[in-house]
């Protein structure tokens, strides 16, 4: 229903508002309060709010008590023309009628309630008739039970005062009695050691003591003042008593208390009591003993409140000292399943002190330590793997200088390479009892202990190829462009050692680390619990990248370590005797024995040590014209029966023909891992390091002769040693050449002075060594 001003308010409220005002203009009998309301529950359109008090205009005033019709009609005529008449008429007609609906329905309701009213009213005057007579009935007997109590009441008043003066009585003699009796009481107290019903007993008659002790019980107050006295004594010796459990004594601090015997000094003693508790517990841990820690710690709380800080103090320095001991086992060897049973029953003793001790965070500090410990424990293990392989190695070449059986070297290898792949398989297996457990701890830590695991190997791996050029000599600083090697002190290293070192190198490549890999990623995956900002922890492309490069730079400090020894020995042939003096040969020089020699153990060594490739059998024939074989063709031999001056000519003329007809031949080759390989290296290199010592040097004719013996000898027998024949034969022509090239008379032996000497070579040779072909 709209209103004067155009506002249209939520009908639903409106009609509420109406049907609530009309029935309490319904049913007030005040006329104003009736007219008020009726004011209000008047329709909308005839009512005008206006937001200033200003009269009512005679349209407004429909619902006032001073309502003229005859002047609203008029205004309304006037103000009107016809349409907004009749809208008017029919406006207020709907209203009207909405208004005779409303009331309609409240008369409806209103009629339910009153029959609903009549009904109830009609029952309850059916239900209270009889009530009265029973009312009546009722209140006679409490009126006869109420008389007879009195007369009772009255009977027994005075046996009832007279009991209770009685009890009373009686009451005060066992308390009189009982204070007679207190010094015997409390004699039997102490005989037995029951000392807190004696304090019980004394602090019960103290307040009688204070009131009458000095009148009445004069002699048993100081009868029991001596009694207690004693038992002071006894709960001072009980509370400083070794063999007393710490229960005992805080009962007897707790009775003192009670006995108002200033305890408080005797904190600091009893606290240097509880020190020398705990400094036997942490020799003797044991499940009972933490737990009479724990209770320790919960009396001493009791008894003393101010002294938590100590205790937490106490409590942490305990647990430091034990782990303290834990860190000090780690220096020797101890296996992880020890260690762990360790940690855990430290963890739990933790748990423990921390329901009395919350503040103390021992969970807290114990989760750290055994992270530094466990972490630390990891890489101890690893460096005592690395401790083990270097005493495997190093035992093997301590004995290097003497002479070793054909069968030792191959057995230290083997056990070398055990020792690395085994050891590392073994580590993963011990760790896996770290990472197994479902305990509180071992959940908290198993990320991190598998990423520690992960970045041990990777430091392992890394620390073992370090160590291995520490144990071969070289420093570790070198550059990788550079093919030169820094060496140190490498006449002191065992060379065998060194080649050791670079066939388990390949090992560890191609068999340890692929094993290792495999069980990192099934048993030790996942982690990730640091943030690797370079990848992950443990990289194994990255370390046989390492030990491959290490393997062949241990092969090439081998080879030069043997190159280098062996041409010292030439070094010291070739420049100790006067080579323009030297006597006509007659018979193969000492130093050929000297480097076959030395030749003999490199082949030794490296036969025991790597493994044999393709043999490659390169026979060279001896068709380049050479005057330095004893196996030359008869054109050969009768150009060699010419004068001195037309053969050397035309032999240093028939030299420089071959070389420039002579094949191209690769000597120097890519050095495998193979016995052939290496053997043949090594004398390659000897052999080009000869051909240098040859040119620095000048010769007679004789010298010349004993340099093409011992070529020759040397021809026959490195043949069977090597793989590259051919290779060989034209660096020992080599090494004739540049003796011919340096000779005064270039005049080379017979073939058959030559074919003799080398002959009688073989023959003492065989005599010396009968076993040997």
């Amino acid at each position: 229903m709209a209103t004067a001003g155009g506002a249209a308010p939520p009908a639903m409220d409106e009609k509420a508002r109406r049907t609530r005002d009309l029935l309490a203009s319904f049913y007030n009998t005040d006329p104003s309060a009736a007219a008020a309301a009726a004011v209000t529950a008047a329709p909308a359109s005839l009512v005008r709010p206006s937001p200033t008090a200003v009269p009512a205009s005679p349209l407004d005033s429909i619902n006032a008590a001073s309502f003229d019709p005859e002047i609203y009609m008029n205004v309304l005529v006037q103000q009107s023309n016809l349409e907004s008449l009749l809208q008017r008429h029919v406006k207020m007609a709907a209203e009207i009628k909405n208004l005779d609906t409303d009331l309609q329905m409240l008369v409806y309701e209103n009629y339910n309630k009153f029959i609903s009213a009549t009904d109830t009213i009609k029952r309850m005057k059916t239900n209270i008739v009889g009530m009265e007579a029973n009312m009546e009935q009722l209140l006679a007997k409490i009126t006869s039970v109420q008389s007879k109590s009195d007369t009772v009441n009255t009977s027994l008043f005075d046996k009832r005062e007279n009991i209770e003066k009685l009890h009373r009585t009686r009451n005060l003699l066992r308390k009189v009695q009982f204070i007679y009796d207190l010094p015997t009481r409390l004699n039997k107290c102490i005989k037995t050691e029951a000392y807190a019903d004696a304090v019980r007993f004394f602090t019960g008659a103290k307040p009688i003591f204070e009131a009458y002790g000095d009148t009445s019980f004069q002699e048993c107050k100081k009868a029991s003042e001596e009694a207690m006295d004693l038992v002071i004594q006894h709960l001072q010796a009980k509370l400083y008593s070794d063999s007393e459990p710490i229960e005992a004594r805080a009962e007897a601090v707790v009775l003192l208390k009670q006995l108002n015997f200033p305890v408080d000094n005797l904190k600091s003693n009893l606290l240097e009591k509880l020190e020398d508790c705990l400094l036997n517990f942490q020799n003797e841990p044991t499940q009972a003993s933490i737990g009479n820690i724990s209770k320790t710690f919960r009396a001493y709380l009791i008894i003393f409140p101010d002294s938590e800080r100590r205790l937490i103090e106490l409590a942490q320095a305990l647990f430091s000292n034990r782990y303290e001991t834990v860190r000090e086992n780690l220096k020797k060897r101890i296996l992880s399943t020890d260690l762990l049973a360790m940690l855990c029953a430290l963890w739990e003793d933790a748990i423990d002190i921390d329901e009395v001790i919350p503040e103390a965070a021992l969970p807290a500090f114990s989760l750290e330590t055994t992270r530094d410990i466990i972490r630390q424990h990891i890489a101890t293990v690893f460096l005592h793997l690395q401790s083990e392989i270097s005493d495997a190695l190093v035992r093997t070449h301590s004995t290097s200088s003497e002479k070793l059986e054909e069968s030792q070297l191959q057995t230290a290898m083997e056990t070398s390479k055990i020792k690395v792949s085994q050891g590392c398989i073994d580590l993963l297996q011990e760790f896996h009892c770290l990472i197994d457990g479902n305990t509180e701890l071992l959940v908290k830590l198993r990320d991190l202990i598998i990423d520690w695991v992960q970045e041990g190997f990777q430091d392992f791996f890394q620390k073992l190829d370090g160590h291995f050029h520490v144990l071969s000599g070289r420093r570790k600083s070198f550059s990788q462009e550079s093919s030169t090697l820094d060496s140190v002190q490498i006449d002191k290293v065992p060379t065998v050692l060194v080649l050791m070192l670079a066939q388990l190198c390949v090992y560890i490549e191609q068999t340890t680390i692929p094993k290792v890999t495999e069980e990192l990623a099934s048993s030790f995956s996942g982690g990730g619990a640091h943030s690797y900002e370079y990848g992950p922890p443990f990289v194994p492309g990255e370390i046989c990248r390492l030990y491959r490069s290490s393997g062949e730079k241990f092969l090439h400090h081998y080879i030069n370590m043997k190159t280098q020894k062996i041409s010292k020995l030439l070094n010291k042939r070739f420049t100790t005797p006067v080579w323009t003096k030297h006597k006509e040969p007659r018979e193969v020089n000492m130093f050929v024995d000297l480097l076959l020699l030395e030749f003999n153990g490199v082949v030794s060594e490296v036969k025991q040590i790597l493994p044999c490739g393709l043999i490659r059998r390169h026979r060279h024939s001896d068709s380049t014209g050479s005057t330095t074989s004893s196996r030359s063709n008869p054109m050969r031999e009768d150009m060699l029966n010419r004068s001195n001056t037309n053969r050397s000519r035309s032999q240093f003329l028939e030299n420089h023909l071959a070389k420039l007809f002579e094949q191209k031949m690769e000597i120097f080759t890519k050095v495998e891992y193979t016995q052939e390989s290496v053997i043949s290296t090594v004398l390659k290199l000897c052999l080009k390091s000869l051909q240098e010592f040859v040119r620095l040097q000048t010769f007679n004719r004789s010298g010349f002769q004993q340099i093409q013996l011992d070529m020759e000898f040397l021809k026959s027998s490195l043949k069977e040693f090597i793989d590259d024949e051919a290779a060989v034969s034209f660096l020992l022509k080599e090494v004739n050449n540049a003796a011919h090239e340096r000779c005064l008379d270039p005049i080379p032996l017979e073939p058959p002075i030559l074919d003799k000497l080398i002959n009688a070579k073989l023959a003492k040779i065989k005599e010396q060594n009968p076993n040997k072909q």
